[in-house]
């Protein structure tokens, strides 16, 4: 006797309607990719039911199984789900668009910050940026829960701040990978529903040749320095979203290598946009915004914000759409648990090397610097308070000890 299917989604709806749901979200989704996951889960199964708990938990296991940005690859699912191909790019956009165009906007204020007040004010958001221990230590509870990942999480990071660098962080994926049949035993596969999007394999086998043939021309791309700014920004944007295991504050040391190290803009504004990316709502890719604009500035900012934020999100909704039609047979292997296992216990020591270089070197310079960033640490972690109020404080008091300074 057969056992009984799982519930199907609600009826096909239109592309309108998941634009207007997303946008009510990514004006008030603060919090980070984890919280997302929990705004979607309270709007899509329980308020609306466009998806019941099993459509949604298969889901989500695809967009940790991926690199990319989680939530925003999650929200696209559901949005294709929902309405087709228009659903999923009316997902990005109302999710995306409120945090991208406020970096943006800092992007072309960040500038006019001149002085002891401006400077106070960049440095307090810089100081938000070592937040990004939280995620540390929450990522390693729940991926690196074990002896094995967790020696693989310290070594990872040992290695990757002994000689930073963007291909050796790629090695290290690759060896977590190979290390997975003795590192990932203690993950188990999952055997519940899995989606299906509407398109075929056939499609789904251009969508991969799309990915990867992008990506090789990324780096051919990366090998013409002579070439014009604008396609190697966007080049090294895609990278970025196409290797990036983690999502959220794991690209943090992806963007600076592309970014920071050749000269593309200076560290100190590029931690300033991440601790601002830490008060905006929506996903943390949306710092891409800040960056294209930061660079470029004027009208060419706002195509080189167009460009990196497209750049960094467009691997990730390819690799997902290419590999949804493959996902019921892929998420009963248990090798391919395994390997996901593994590669998540490297990201752990990914972030971990992220919040030492460049965010604690970068940012800590002073013992009051310590205490406003542990206050904050402590707001999130322990009193649980969302993001904004964290950089809030982070802010005024740095501002009030330039004021008690002066």
């Amino acid at each position: 006797m057969s056992a009984t299917p799982s519930p199907t989604p609600s009826t096909p709806g239109r592309a309108s309607e998941v634009f207007l749901a997303f946008l009510s979200l990514g004006l008030c989704s603060f919090g980070g990719p984890i919280a997302h996951l929990g705004y979607f889960r309270r709007a899509f199964v329980e308020q609306r039911r466009w998806l019941d708990d099993a459509h949604y938990s298969q889901l989500l296991a695809l967009c940790q199984f991926l690199p990319g940005p989680a939530s925003s690859q999650l929200g696209f699912s559901i949005g294709l789900q929902r309405a087709g191909w228009r659903g999923g790019i009316a997902a990005f956009l109302g999710f995306t668009l409120p945090s991208a165009l406020l970096m943006l906007a800092f992007a072309w204020w960040a500038p006019y910050l001149h002085g002891v007040w401006g400077q106070s004010l960049l440095h307090g958001l810089k100081l938000v940026a070592v937040v990004v221990a939280q995620g540390v230590l929450g990522m390693w509870r729940s991926l690196a829960p074990d002896l094995p990942r967790r020696v693989l999480a310290i070594a990872t990071a040992a290695l990757v701040l002994w000689k930073p660098s963007t291909l050796l962080q790629l090695l290290v994926i690759v060896i977590a990978a190979l290390l997975s049949p003795w590192v990932g035993r203690g993950a188990l596969p999952r055997r519940d529903w899995a989606p299906s999007p509407g398109y075929g394999r056939g499609a789904a086998m251009v969508l991969l040749a799309c990915y990867a043939s992008l990506l090789v021309l990324t780096f051919m791309v990366a090998t013409r320095p002579s070439g014009h700014p604008l396609w190697q920004i966007g080049a090294a944007f895609y990278r970025a979203g196409a290797l990036v295991f983690g999502g959220g504050h794991v690209v943090l040391p992806w963007l600076r290598q592309a970014l920071v190290v050749p000269g593309w803009i200076d560290e100190g504004s590029f931690l300033a946009g991440y601790g601002a990316a830490q008060a905006m709502p929506g996903p943390m890719f949306s710092l891409a915004a800040y960056l294209g604009g930061r660079m470029f500035g004027g009208q060419a900012g706002l195509a080189g914000a167009a460009i990196a934020l497209a750049s960094i999100f467009l691997p990730g909704f390819l690799l997902l759409s290419g590999v949804l039609p493959f996902w019921q047979r892929l998420s009963v292997r248990a090798g391919a648990v395994r390997v996901v296992a593994s590669i998540n216990a490297a990201v752990v020591g990914l972030l971990a090397a992220a919040f030492y270089n460049p965010v604690w070197t970068g940012t800590v310079h002073a013992p009051a610097d310590v205490l406003i960033a542990a206050c904050g640490f402590l707001m999130l972690a322990v009193a649980r308070q969302p993001a904004w109020v964290a950089v809030l404080w982070c802010v005024t008091g740095t501002m009030a000890g330039t004021w008690l300074a002066h």
